[in-house]
């Protein structure tokens, strides 16, 4: 880093922002779109409905739906109707943390965070479906208010891809976005929660964004997805290398041609990323995970499509 960076924080080139936007777009709406068809199919699909009235039962009625408080008051039995919430609310929790501003293989994870919102908003955002977002870069945090309409969509994708990179090592409390979603009570939708789920001295206790997320889940659908590079998975063997944790400016140096280190930094970092797909299914969202060395509209595309066939399978066997 430069001096100059140093003093100012890093410089934004928003005419290259500009043109990462462009060619995603262009990506989604050529890809994605001739692939994964239809509306109310998302990323995350659901009954997507809201609860109704009751009335009695009768026989073919399905079971899961009774509602027991009204059929022990009136000693009849009752189900509980259901109706149809044709339009959801996607609220994306935004990770631009400095542990974001690294890639060392097709792109920086920064950028993979973009793409997974610009496919996400294209994917959700039909026919009056509203989205918003609360994004951090570790310094500062900021919401946009759920709207809309294609115009609000992409100002949405344009403002969070404007976000300054964090001038100063900082970490993302996903705790506190979590919950400003908790209040006040926004309508049911889907939540989908796009970070590397790093946490400072993480161990084997759930993780503290667990339990925030678990709450999200009374009321909506939730979606986990997980950037990484491989090299958070495993170190080269290029001698001794210093390295500095972007989000605490912490260094250490480490003899990478030690293959007795390389095996325990894998298989710790294979460990902490067990820990958070425990955490994300214990939380009971859906788990996205994109890498910077791999095709993520491939990736994308068969989540979509093995989800779709879980949900339909689920549905055949009555399983709910």
């Amino acid at each position: 880093m430069s001096p100059t960076e140093a003093d100012h924080g890093p410089s934004l080139d928003l005419d290259a922002a500009e043109a990462l936007l462009r060619r995603l777009e262009l990506a989604v709406h050529n890809k994605l779109d001739g692939l994964l068809q239809g509306n109310y199919l998302g990323l995350v699909p659901g009954p997507g409905t809201e609860a109704g009235d009751a009335r009695q039962y009768v026989p073919g009625d399905d079971v899961r739906r009774m509602d027991w408080a009204v059929t022990a008051r009136t000693t009849v039995p009752h189900v509980r109707q259901t109706i149809a919430d044709r339009e959801l609310e996607t609220w994306l929790v935004v990770d631009l943390s400095p542990s974001m501003d690294f890639g060392t293989a097709r792109t920086e994870k920064r950028e993979l965070v973009l793409a997974a919102i610009t496919a996400l908003v294209h994917l959700t955002v039909r026919g009056g479906n509203r989205v918003g977002a609360v994004v951090s870069n570790g310094a500062e945090t900021y919401q946009i208010p759920a709207q809309g309409g294609r115009i609000h969509a992409r100002h949405l994708v344009r403002r969070i891809a404007s976000t300054p990179r964090s001038s100063s090592a900082g970490t993302n409390d996903l705790v506190a976005m979590l919950e400003s979603l908790q209040r006040p009570q926004r309508r049911r939708g889907l939540v989908a929660v796009i970070s590397d789920f790093i946490e400072p001295g993480a161990g084997e206790a759930p993780a503290a964004w667990e339990r925030p997320l678990r709450g999200l889940s009374q009321r909506h659908q939730l979606l986990g997805v997980e950037v990484l590079d491989p090299r958070e998975l495993e170190l080269p063997a290029a001698g001794l290398v210093t390295f500095q944790d972007t989000e605490s400016g912490r260094e250490l140096e480490v003899q990478t041609s030690d293959p007795r280190v390389r095996e325990r930094f894998a298989a710790a970092a294979l460990a902490q990323r067990e820990h958070i797909a425990t955490s994300l299914r214990h939380a009971g969202a859906a788990h996205l995970q994109l890498r910077t060395d791999r095709d993520w509209i491939s990736d994308v595309v068969r989540f979509v499509i093995a989800r779709r066939h879980f949900v339909v399978g689920a549905v055949g066997a009555g399983v709910r």
